[in-house]
């Protein structure tokens, strides 16, 4: 049997601070063979910095999968794909994006691979505009990649979650995980889906409980009521929310999924 652990997005220092405290005791509770997180707001909501991904090393992370906002602070991003090779962004950008869309790794003599994929429904018109179809990616990737008795773990960064659900029951069989990233809000339909695919919607974000999807209220309001751009204004303190998928995969097909959510302070 084969444990998985997944975060999802971890924005900026509340969701960094939160994951340091609640993630060994996840460890010691599940004992998970794999543990993946999502990182494109690692650093501020901004993309990643090597210090920032440092920090998730020490915590004991296998791989890191991202989504749009990883390109925010390209100047980290690249010092971070010269350090490391575990960090993956959305496979079905096309065109001069850096870094690489999946990786393999092998943990206890079993082989994962990793499969990061952008929806196009609702998303910036840099990425609906260039990317193509996740679910054509995928046939791509599982059809080069893909090895007999691999873990295929996909992140569907992406808005809607029709597209997520649809994309779900598109690999079921060939997925051992599909999870959704990108919206931050968790959804409550973790299952296994009939050929043995492990799904959950939006996993949810670790960050700021108090916020408005990780940001301080009043800088979102401000947004929507007054119509300005938002200001990316984190927390300085307070509550963290940490939100995890966990599955249990054995003989190939997923056998136990939990959706688990902690809280702490920063």
């Amino acid at each position: 049997m084969t444990k998985i652990l997944i975060i999802g997005d971890i924005m900026g220092k509340p969701g960094r601070r939160g994951l340091a405290q609640v993630l060994p005791i996840w460890k010691e509770q599940y004992q998970p063979d794999v543990v993946i997180g999502n990182v494109e707001n690692l650093a501020h909501g901004r993309g990643i910095t090597n210090n920032t991904i440092k920090e998730m090393n020490a915590l004991g992370f296998d791989a890191y999968t991202s989504g749009n906002h990883i390109f925010d602070n390209n100047a980290g991003l690249a010092e971070c794909l010269e350090n490391y090779d575990h960090i993956v962004r959305p496979a079905n950008y096309q065109g001069d994006w850096a870094g690489h869309g999946y990786y393999r790794f092998a943990k206890n003599n079993q082989q994962v691979l990793l499969i990061n994929l952008s929806g196009t429904i609702f998303m910036p018109d840099s990425i609906s505009q260039t990317a193509i179809s996740p679910f054509v990616a995928f046939d791509q990737i599982y059809g080069e990649q893909a090895q007999k008795d691999d873990i295929v773990i996909v992140d569907l960064h992406a808005e809607t979650t029709s597209e997520k659900n649809a994309f779900a029951w598109y690999v079921d069989g060939k997925a051992s995980v599909v999870y959704g990233t990108h919206t931050h809000v968790p959804t409550a339909d973790a299952k296994v889906l009939p050929q043995g695919t492990a799904f959950l919607t939006d996993v949810g974000m670790s960050g700021a409980k108090d916020s408005v999807i990780g940001v301080e209220p009043q800088a979102a309001l401000e947004a929507f009521v007054g119509q300005n751009k938002m200001r990316l204004q984190i927390p300085e303190s307070g509550t963290a929310v940490v939100n995890g998928f966990y599955v249990e995969i054995a003989e190939g097909s997923s056998v136990t999924v939990k959706q688990l959510q902690a809280e702490a302070s920063f």
